[in-house]
């Protein structure tokens, strides 16, 4: 079917009350395994690029984007390409003519009036150009001396007075907040704040996004949903899954030199996790 465009993505997981599974992608092998996984779970998914993965590929978007939208449009659910984490202004430029209907623009890094205003200024540019943007917000520094903290530094929340204010201050499409979750968590122990995550869906009108959610037990990322959060980004969990695949298959066959023999399991490993996580998020 044709690439999906995420705004409808979320639209209709707002209108079914579940979560929208989006998986971030480095190689084509986990682009085919974020298809193979979405289409076993019948679920729709957002596939990710994220600015390191472009700065992987030398800075060069086009050749791993042309291919994750191959992928995505090959696939037999509705599959959407995003791009993640951009810093870079230029990357933004490129996503529409790259096959992407959504980003996120992180500006988290500079302080807060920067960030509102560059957000600002991203969310025009990308309306005018027919994208949605989804941005992040962490802790607001300044109360009693508190330095400001990004969405996934620990201890770091999102206060839903300011996430509602920074929502009508940038007119983004998507926020991702601090809720307890951390990129790159190798362990599923993240305790998420359900309470906060109700309090920050009743007070931003535009669907929450859960980054880091790789650290997140099952159990924890369904109550997310039900609490309010609509896109769960995951990365991390493939890439558990990839590697010791990978490992296994060369020590069983330590002369293998033919990458097929090793990628193609990895594949596989990354798929059923991405099966097993959407139906989670999706509630299938």
């Amino acid at each position: 079917m044709p690439l999906a465009r995420t705004c409808d993505l979320l639209a209709a997981a707002v209108a079914e009350r579940r979560g929208l599974p989006a998986f971030n992608a480095i190689t084509l092998e986990h682009a085919e395994a974020v298809a193979a996984g979405a289409e076993a779970a019948g679920t729709p998914v957002v596939l990710q690029l994220s600015q390191n993965a472009i700065a992987y590929r030398g800075g060069r978007l086009l050749p791993i984007a042309r291919a994750c939208a191959e992928v995505a449009a090959a696939a037999r659910v509705p599959v959407s390409l995003h791009l993640d984490h951009l810093e870079d202004p230029d990357l933004l430029r490129a996503a529409p003519g790259a096959g992407f209907s959504s980003a996120m623009f992180d500006a988290s890094a500079l302080p807060h009036d920067e960030n509102v205003k560059a957000t600002a200024e991203a969310t025009a540019w990308a309306h005018r150009h027919g994208l949605h943007l989804e941005a992040e917000l962490g802790r607001v520094g300044g109360k009693d001396g508190e330095p400001p903290l990004g969405a996934h530094a620990p201890g770091a929340r999102t206060d839903p007075a300011e996430a509602a204010r920074y929502v009508a201050e940038t007119g983004v499409d998507a926020l991702a907040v601090a809720v307890g979750s951390s990129h790159a968590m190798t362990t599923r122990t993240a305790a998420l704040d359900h309470a906060l995550i109700r309090r920050l869906a009743a007070a931003v009108p535009v669907p929450l996004v859960l980054h880091g959610s790789s650290g997140v037990p099952d159990d924890a990322l369904a109550a997310a949903v039900a609490a309010g959060m609509v896109k769960v980004n995951i990365g991390t969990a493939l890439n558990l899954a990839l590697t010791p695949a990978i490992r296994a298959q060369l020590a069983a066959h330590p002369a293998a030199s033919d990458p097929r023999g090793y990628l193609a399991p990895g594949r596989d490993a990354m798929a059923a996790v991405v099966e097993q996580l959407a139906r989670v998020v999706a509630g299938r």
